[in-house]
């Protein structure tokens, strides 16, 4: 069962895990993103983080904030860890470079929130 007390935990995490994988990446082109095997690693990992504090957060959380495709970000992080073998490079460059400001946006607005 999730608890919704600490969702606030998870969406923190969230913000911590965009602003990483946004910082790996600042600055690079999908090229030399994908020849630095460290960057994609660690972007790999942050947004495996994102994924996994999505799953943890509250159905009642999710259910109350449905403008974030919360399903989509659970999907990205199984096949980050299960298939894993078939990662594409360029789905992940466009998820960092289309998709993580627009959610850390939101997630930031769902943590004020909590205020």
């Amino acid at each position: 069962m999730r608890e919704p007390i600490r969702d606030k935990g998870r969406l923190e995490h969230m913000l911590e895990a965009i602003d990483k994988a946004l910082e790996y990446t600042q600055g690079l082109d999908f090229d030399k993103f994908a020849a630095d095997s460290l960057r994609v690693h660690a972007t790999i990992y942050n947004v495996q983080i994102i994924g996994e504090a999505v799953y943890k957060l509250s159905a009642e959380f999710k259910s109350s904030h449905t403008e974030t495709n919360w399903r989509q970000i659970e999907k990205t992080r199984h096949i980050l860890v299960h298939d894993y073998h078939q990662i594409r490079l360029d789905i992940l460059w466009s998820i960092v470079s289309d998709d993580l400001s627009p959610l850390r946006t939101q997630i930031f607005n769902y943590l004020q929130e909590f205020e």
